[in-house]
């Protein structure tokens, strides 16, 4: 596949990385079926991941973003979350090690088979760094359990805000000593790449429609705030020549 033109433009890459570059579901889902044998509880574990997702991480962002909340990191908020959620879900019995090993998951969170190889892979020509709103142990510990060779973790916690905050966008251009239009964007989420857009930075757009599960949500077509579009991230290596 020839070389994208951008491939010549820009120095570094940033990811995205729950969902972009691990798979957090999965994940989850086989936490808390290890945690459901360990208490013996019958539960929707892949139920349980989604709102977890989606009520304890996605909507308490939004809460503090608009101020309704004060700043936790993602550790913090997603605790308070879990240990909400648990009693909801008819868990019961559950030790604080067993409650802690659950919420820890998202530091070992598995990789998308491509990830290791096209991170790899995209290190030879770019530095390569996350861009994430994981809190920065989360995302060093996710790093060395699924082998993700990051040459830099930056992350929301160091300027005290949420993607898509446009703080966040530009503290990676000051992070890693260069102009915005240096650094590409890879993401498996639109908004995110439209947010990184408007601050200057190129964008790669790669999809993972099974992030939310066979039958789950879908992202829509990119439209052209999206410089590349990428199968996974091997494919985007190949498209930046790397």
């Amino acid at each position: 596949m020839p070389e994208h033109a951008i491939g010549e433009e820009v120095r570094a890459a940033v990811f995205d990385v729950f969902g972009t570059v691990v798979d957090w579901r999965t994940s989850v889902i086989a936490a808390g079926e290890e945690l459901g044998r360990e208490v013996g509880a019958t539960v929707d574990w892949a139920a349980f991941a989604d709102e977890w997702r989606r009520v304890g991480y996605l909507r308490q962002i939004a809460r503090i973003r608009r101020g309704e909340a004060p700043y936790e990191t993602t550790d913090v908020f997603m605790l308070a979350s879990l240990r909400a959620l648990l009693p909801t879900y008819g868990i019961a019995g559950a030790s604080d090690g067993q409650v802690d090993r659950l919420h820890t998951v998202w530091h070992r969170l598995a990789p998308w088979p491509d990830s290791v190889e096209g991170l790899t892979r995209l290190r030879r020509r770019y530095r390569i760094a996350t861009l994430s709103n994981g809190n920065v142990e989360l995302l060093t510990d996710m790093a060395a359990h699924a082998g993700l060779p990051w040459d830099a973790v930056l992350s929301a916690e160091l300027v005290g805000r949420f993607k898509p905050d446009p703080l966040v966008y530009r503290s990676a251009g000051a992070s890693l000593g260069l102009p915005l239009e240096q650094v590409v964007m890879v993401a498996a989420h639109l908004e995110d790449l439209y947010a990184a857009k408007a601050e200057g930075l190129r964008t790669a757009f790669v999809p993972r429609p099974q992030e939310w599960g066979p039958d789950g949500w879908r992202e829509g077509e990119p439209d052209g705030r999206v410089d590349i579009v990428a199968c996974d991230l091997v494919d985007l290596a190949a498209q930046l020549g790397a």
